[in-house]
Parts: structure tokens; C-alpha cells; sequence
């Protein structure tokens, strides 16, 4: 009998489907956090396989920012529609108007922090015990530091000093009542393993991450989209380039690049020869050394 071996894609894939499953045994009430990003829908087409004939045993939570690209939200509706899932918005705007949050001020305002009460409390309201969702490791120093099952207390708070072990793949989902997990399936995937996955798959994304002409402008060497809430200065001059988007978020923090890749063949060769980081036009992580980390000690995603 010949050795028995898997590609690098289909041992991610195995380990992924091997901690969804972990968290449905573990956890009463777990729900998926989606955003309508590549790595969220990543997440749930494995979600799909993992529980497959029968559909994905847990709701998604879209923590919906008001500010997000239509493009996003009109793919996220597809989704939902054509494969049954059961999605629930948590909305930003509507946090702001009850006034549990604040609206920042500013040429610079985003709501971005603010997406952290909003998840918070659809949680609490939901009596969620876990929510997964597709942070990476290599994406962010932060991010490098979370488990697979990462514990946060009743507040919703992490404490990066004082996580569980981890042994092979043994995970330690008790908890004491009011707190919950934050799980994370995808963790030891790259940028790259997730567009090769994705071409491997055939699994459809939003236009935003295919190159595209749109009107932006530079702010600190970020191209934003010019878009109504996005405000700008006087000399940030608007003009028309061919552009795509690597991550997708708010639109007031998320930027492009100049890019022709219109395909996901161009896309992975993209990747693999850049020397920016997949994050480096996020201007909410250049806010600070430690912007990540302060926000997940809060409560952010």
C-alpha cells in the first residue's frame, strides 16, 4: 500500500473542519461571525462542508458598520439566499442612535472601534458561549498570538498573558457562566493558502477583490474610496484608477491598491510577489504600534 498523503490545502482544510466540529460538540450556542470578506466566506464554505448534507448548525452574525461597500452587502444577501443560511445583522448606526457608542468627529472619524459594542451586545443578546471567526495569525502581531479557542471573560475582554495551552488538538472550550470563546478555524492559513484554496474551490467573492476602476484619493499613502463618508481636505484630489481591494472592512479605514489582477490566477501571482503586507493599507491598525491588541482586549473581533 502506497503512503497515504495530503496537499498542504487539504491538511488546513482537515484541521479547519476538525475545529468547527469541535466547537458544535463543545459549545451550546456558537455563532459565525461574517463580514462578507474572503476569510469569512472562506470559513462558512467549510462550515458548509464540514456538517455537509446537513446545513451549517449555527447562525452568522454580521456586525454591519452602515459604512460598509455596497458591493459587500449585496454579496452578503446573495449568500444568505442562495444557500438558506440564517443571518443576523448587528447594526452599528443603531448602537450610535441609542447612544451606547459615540460617533468619532473628525476628517479622520471611522467607525470601525466602534463595531466592538455592537458585537458585544449581540452576543450578550444571542447567550452566544462561542463565536468563530476567520482571523488569521499571519495577518496581524496580535492575531499571531489568539489559540484556536480563545477565552474571553464576562466582559467580553482578552487577556494575552493568560491563555489556555493548547496541546496538539486538544482544546479547552469550559467556561464559568457569562463568559464565552472566540474561536478560530482558520488560523494557521496564509494569505495565500486562502486564495489558492479559493481557486481550488471555485468559491465566488465580492468585485471589490478584482481589479476595477474606481474613484479614490491618497491619505497617508492609503488610497481610499471616494465615497460620502469618507470626508476630505481641501487638496485630496479625487481621481479615477484601476484598483482592487486586499481586505474588505469599513470603507472609512479599508484601502486599495493599484492592481490589474482581474483574475484569481493574477491575484495569487500578485500576492506572491509583493512585499506589503496584506494589512498595510488598513489605516485603523496604523492608528497605534498596539491598535490591534488594545482593541481585542476590548472586546473587538
Amino acid at each position: 500500500m502506497g503512503a497515504y498523503s495530503l496537499t498542504h490545502l487539504k491538511e488546513l482544510e482537515s484541521e479547519s473542519i476538525y475545529v468547527l466540529r469541535e466547537v458544535a460538540s463543545q459549545f451550546e450556542n456558537p455563532v459565525m461571525l461574517f463580514s462578507g470578506g474572503k476569510d469569512s466566506i472562506v470559513m462558512f464554505h467549510l462550515a458548509r462542508k464540514a456538517f455537509w448534507p446537513g446545513k451549517v448548525p449555527f447562525p452568522l452574525l454580521h456586525v454591519d458598520t452602515g459604512h460598509n461597500f455596497p458591493e459587500t452587502i449585496e454579496f452578503r444577501d446573495r449568500l444568505m439566499e442562495k444557500t438558506g443560511a440564517k443571518l443576523i445583522v448587528g447594526s452599528v448606526q443603531q448602537s450610535i442612535d441609542e447612544g451606547k457608542v459615540m460617533e468619532e468627529k473628525g476628517i479622520n472619524a471611522s467607525r470601525n472601534a466602534l463595531q466592538t459594542v455592537t458585537l458585544l451586545e449581540s452576543l450578550e443578546a444571542g447567550r452566544y458561549d462561542a463565536a468563530m471567526g476567520g482571523a488569521r495569525r499571519d495577518e496581524e502581531k496580535a492575531r499571531a498570538k489568539e489559540r484556536f479557542f480563545s477565552h474571553r471573560d464576562e466582559f467580553g475582554q482578552w487577556d494575552p498573558k493568560n491563555q489556555r495551552p493548547e496541546l496538539w488538538n486538544i482544546f479547552n472550550g469550559k467556561k464559568q457562566m457569562g463568559e464565552h470563546f472566540r474561536v478560530f478555524p482558520i488560523s494557521n492559513w496564509t494569505e495565500m493558502d486562502i486564495w489558492q484554496y479559493i481557486l481550488h474551490e471555485n468559491i465566488d467573492l465580492p468585485s471589490l477583490y478584482f481589479s476595477h476602476t474606481r474613484e479614490v484619493f491618497e491619505r497617508d499613502g492609503v488610497l481610499l474610496a471616494a465615497t460620502e463618508v469618507v470626508p476630505r481636505k481641501d487638496d485630496e484630489e479625487v481621481k479615477e484608477m484601476v484598483v482592487r481591494f486586499r481586505t474588505i472592512g469599513d470603507m472609512t479605514c479599508t484601502g486599495a491598491v493599484e492592481s490589474d489582477a482581474d483574475s484569481l490566477e493574477k491575484i495569487i501571482d500578485e500576492v506572491s510577489s509583493t512585499r506589503v503586507t496584506e494589512r498595510g493599507g488598513r489605516s485603523d491598525d496604523k492608528r497605534s504600534e498596539a491598535a490591534m491588541e488594545d482593541r481585542k482586549k476590548a472586546g473587538y473581533f
